[in-house]
C-alpha cells in the first residue's frame, strides 16, 4: 500500500516538472517575494525590528493570496482531469484504494508546492538577510517558519481542490469551482466577516462569534499565526500577549485549523471519489 502511494506521489512529482508547475510557481513567487524585499529594504523611518523580520510580515500577507491559489490551481484537475483525458479507469485498476491514490496524488502535489514554495521564499530570505548586514542568524527562522506554515496552508487548499475534482467530470467546471473557493475563502469571507463586525459594533457578534469564524477559516487561520509569530519575534517572544490573546486560538494553536481542513477534507474527497464510475 505504501509503495503504491509513494510511487503515485513520485508520479505526481514529475509530472509538475515536466509541466512546468514547479518552475512556473517557484517564478512567480519569487518574483513577488523579490519586489516585497526591495520595498521592505528601503528607507522608511525608524523600525524597531530587523529587516529581515518587516520582509517575513510582508511576505505573510502575500502567502495569503498566492498560496492557496497555486494549491487549487494543481489540483482541481486532480480527478475531473483523469475523466476529461480517459485515464481514471486506468489509474484506479492499479493495487492501491481509490483513498489511496488520492493521498499518493496529494503528498505529490504538496511536494510540488514545497518546492516552489522553499525556492521563492528561500531566495528572497536570504536577499533580505545579507542586504541587512546578514549578522544575526536567528531572522532566518522566520523565514523557515513561513516556508513551513504556507505549505501547511497550501496543502489545506489542495485537498480542498480535490473535493471540487471529485465532484465534477469536466476540467472547465472543476477551474471555476476552484477560482470560487479561492474567491470566497481569501477575499469575500473576510469582507463578510468586516460587514457584520461593523454592524455588531462591541454586541454578541463581535464578543463572541467573531473569533470563532476567524479561526475557522483556514486562511486568517494562518494570518493569525504568522502575524503572533512576528510579534513575538518583535517583542522579544511574549507571544499570545495583546488583541490576538482574546481569540480562541492565537499562535501555534491556530494551525489546528488548517489541519483540521485538510483532514476533512481528504476524507470527504474519498468519500466523494469511491462512488465516482470512470
Amino acid at each position: 500500500m505504501m509503495h503504491g502511494i509513494l510511487t503515485i506521489a513520485a508520479t505526481e512529482t514529475r509530472i509538475g516538472l515536466r509541466n512546468r508547475w514547479i518552475i512556473l510557481s517557484s517564478l512567480i513567487l519569487l518574483a513577488f517575494a523579490l519586489i516585497l524585499v526591495l520595498l521592505g529594504s528601503a528607507p522608511g523611518g525608524e523600525v524597531r525590528t530587523d529587516g529581515v523580520t518587516v520582509v517575513v510580515a510582508s511576505l505573510s500577507t502575500l502567502s495569503v493570496y498566492l498560496v492557496p491559489l497555486i494549491a487549487l490551481l494543481l489540483s482541481f484537475d486532480a480527478i475531473a482531469g483523469e475523466i476529461d483525458r480517459g485515464t481514471l479507469q486506468l489509474v484506479l485498476a492499479s493495487p492501491v484504494s481509490r483513498g489511496a491514490v488520492l493521498v499518493g496524488k496529494f503528498l505529490g502535489h504538496v511536494s510540488v508546492l514545497g518546492i516552489a514554495v522553499s525556492f521563492g521564499y528561500g531566495i528572497a530570505g536570504l536577499i533580505a538577510f545579507f542586504a541587512n548586514g546578514g549578522s544575526d542568524a536567528s531572522a532566518l527562522t522566520g523565514v523557515g517558519r513561513l516556508i513551513a506554515s504556507s505549505v501547511v496552508l497550501g496543502a489545506t487548499f489542495i485537498a480542498i481542490g480535490y473535493i471540487a475534482s471529485a465532484s465534477v467530470r469536466q476540467t472547465g467546471t472543476a477551474a471555476a469551482l476552484a477560482i470560487a473557493i479561492w474567491l470566497f475563502a481569501v477575499v469575500l469571507y473576510d469582507l463578510a466577516l468586516l460587514g457584520g463586525l461593523l454592524a455588531s459594533q462591541d454586541g454578541f457578534f463581535a464578543r463572541d462569534v467573531f473569533p470563532w469564524l476567524l479561526v475557522l477559516n483556514p486562511a486568517d487561520a494562518f494570518r493569525l499565526y504568522t502575524m503572533s509569530a512576528i510579534d513575538a519575534a518583535a517583542m522579544g517572544g511574549n507571544l499570545g500577549r495583546g488583541a490576538g490573546s482574546a481569540l480562541p486560538l492565537n499562535g501555534l494553536s491556530a494551525m489546528l485549523s488548517p489541519v483540521i481542513w485538510t483532514a476533512v477534507a481528504l476524507a470527504l474527497s474519498t468519500f466523494i471519489l469511491k462512488k465516482v464510475r470512470p
